[in-house]
């Protein structure tokens, strides 16, 4: 029959062992259970304020929701039913105009032309009234660009002002020749520190072969007249090494001598 060794009997410090460690297991199972209960408590209070505060503010959410659904649908209507038919319209009545212009700027003396181009003929809108009735639309922001070139070509200056301001255009070549036109009106007026400051715009809104020579020749040439002569000289060298293929550069030698 087996005896045992008191002594050496380790059973009873082992089952208190794993007392410790169950015990130790269920107080951190208890504060995890604790924290989440905590979490879930928070939850609970958030989500309980968001339901107060939506039923207590349900007609104005309701309101804005319906409000911005109301904006999105009249915005297409509006686009669908009355915008693009108007740019349509426009478009097609500015057609003789744009003839009309085309003709005058080809013509020795196209005052005439520029003017049925601003007027129209038999029935036909001219750009003024394209510009008038039609503003809000691409046609009729163009039509500013052309009553403002038509007027600026039949001597009406400040009137040609007032619209190539109105004009507006993501094409970077178009705005600078309606920046340079500016400049040019003003000039007329004898308005030359306008002009310069007009002309420096107009060839630094797009550095092209065209514009950027053709307004830099027109601002050094204002510098002169207002005694500009190093700021004349600066532009006049810059076509020279820049823009030396130009209609400008051909004749800027010249105009260096007389700036220097």
């Amino acid at each position: 029959m087996a005896t045992y060794n008191k002594r050496g009997y380790k059973s009873p410090k082992e089952k208190a062992e794993k007392l410790d460690t169950t015990i130790a297991q269920e107080e951190i199972i208890d504060e995890k259970d604790s924290t989440t209960a905590g979490v879930f408590s928070k939850l609970d209070e958030s989500a309980n304020k968001t339901e107060e505060f939506v039923e207590k503010n349900q007609k104005y959410i309701f309101g804005l929701v319906g409000l911005v659904a109301l904006l999105t649908v009249g915005y297409l209507v509006y686009t669908r039913f009355v915008s693009e038919p108007k740019q349509d319209t426009a478009a097609n009545e500015m057609f003789a105009s744009q003839q009309f212009f085309k003709q005058a700027l080809d013509a020795p003396k196209g005052d005439s032309l520029f003017n049925l181009a601003l007027n129209g003929e038999k029935g036909k809108s001219g750009f003024i009234k394209l510009a008038d009735e039609y503003s809000g639309t691409d046609a009729g922001n163009l039509a500013n660009y052309y009553t403002g070139i038509s007027l600026l070509n039949t001597g009406k200056f400040a009137e040609a002002i007032k619209y190539l301001e109105k004009f507006n255009s993501s094409d970077m070549m178009l705005k600078a020749l309606a920046i340079g036109a500016i400049g040019d009106a003003n000039s007329e007026l004898n308005k030359p520190k306008e002009a310069l400051e007009l002309y420096i715009k107009a060839s630094e809104t797009n550095k092209n072969e065209l514009t950027t020579p053709r307004f830099l020749f027109k601002a050094g040439k204002t510098a002169m007249a207002l005694n500009q002569k190093p700021d004349a000289l600066k532009y006049f060298t810059e076509i020279k090494e820049k823009y030396e293929t130009s209609p400008e550069a051909s004749q800027i030698d010249g105009y260096i001598g007389m700036a220097q």
